[in-house]
C-alpha cells in the first residue's frame, strides 16, 4: 500500500501543477490550484515513511486513507454544488483529485480486508 500512496500522491501533485500552469498561461493563476498537491504530498510522505518504518506502516496507511477520503469527498461536494457545469481546468482538477483519491481509498480498503483475512 505504501507504493500506492506514493503513486497516488504523485498523481495529485501532477494534477495541481498542471492546473496551476494552465492558470498561469490563461492569465488567472490561483494558489488554490495547488490544493491537490497538499493532499498528494501528505499521501506521498506517509507512503515513504510507512515504507521506511515497518512498525508504523499500518497506522500511517490508515491516516493516508483518511486524508484520501477527505480528498475525495471535498471536491466531489464542490462539483455537486456547481450550478453551472463548465468544462474548465478547475472542474477537471477537482474531478481528477476526487477520482484519484477515491481509487486510493478503494484500493486501501481492499488491501486492509485482504490483510485481515490473511491474519485470521
Amino acid at each position: 500500500m505504501t507504493l500506492t500512496a506514493i503513486y497516488c500522491g504523485g498523481l495529485l501533485v501532477i494534477i495541481a501543477i498542471a492546473g496551476y500552469l494552465y492558470g498561469i498561461t490563461a492569465g488567472h493563476a490561483s494558489l488554490t490550484a495547488l490544493i491537490p498537491a497538499a493532499f498528494g504530498l501528505a499521501l506521498a510522505i506517509l507512503g515513504l515513511i510507512g515504507k521506511a518504518k515497518e512498525n508504523l506502516r499500518k497506522h500511517l496507511m490508515h491516516v493516508a486513507v483518511l486524508i484520501a477520503l477527505a480528498g475525495c469527498i471535498i471536491p466531489a461536494i464542490r462539483l455537486l454544488r456547481m450550478t453551472e457545469y463548465s468544462m474548465n481546468a478547475a472542474f477537471f482538477a477537482q474531478l481528477g483529485m476526487s477520482l484519484v483519491c477515491l481509487a486510493f481509498v478503494i484500493l486501501s480498503v481492499r488491501s486492509f480486508i485482504n490483510a485481515r483475512r490473511s491474519d485470521v
